[in-house]
């Protein structure tokens, strides 16, 4: 299995990216009960086993965050992305968890 090569965003950048309304997509590639427990607030709930029947979802013209649990889901989800043409996405670092923390 070759590396992850993901680039990823902190949490404080992506806070202060919607804090300033830019032009970001967050995307969780959790399952949905996950989702429900809790969520970024106005994050696209698309799967990571269903993402790739999912792509007219992902927004070619923002910047694409990719949210998981930890981290692992997420790189996943952006490796897949960016073999399909994606390139202006990115993973959030530490995931959920770190969100709440």
């Amino acid at each position: 299995m070759r590396e992850m090569s993901c680039p990823q965003v902190t949490i404080r950048e992506l806070k202060q990216k919607l804090f300033a309304y830019d032009d970001v997509q967050i995307v969780d590639v959790r399952e949905i009960d996950e989702y429900r427990e809790g969520h970024i607030e106005g994050a696209t709930l698309i799967p990571l086993g269903i993402l790739p029947y999912r792509l007219e979802e992902v927004d070619r013209n923002k910047e694409v965050v990719l949210v998981c649990r930890s981290g692992n889901r997420s790189s996943q989800a952006c490796e897949l992305l960016r073999e399909r043409g994606f390139y202006n996405v990115r993973s959030l670092q530490g995931g959920l968890s770190s969100w709440t923390a």
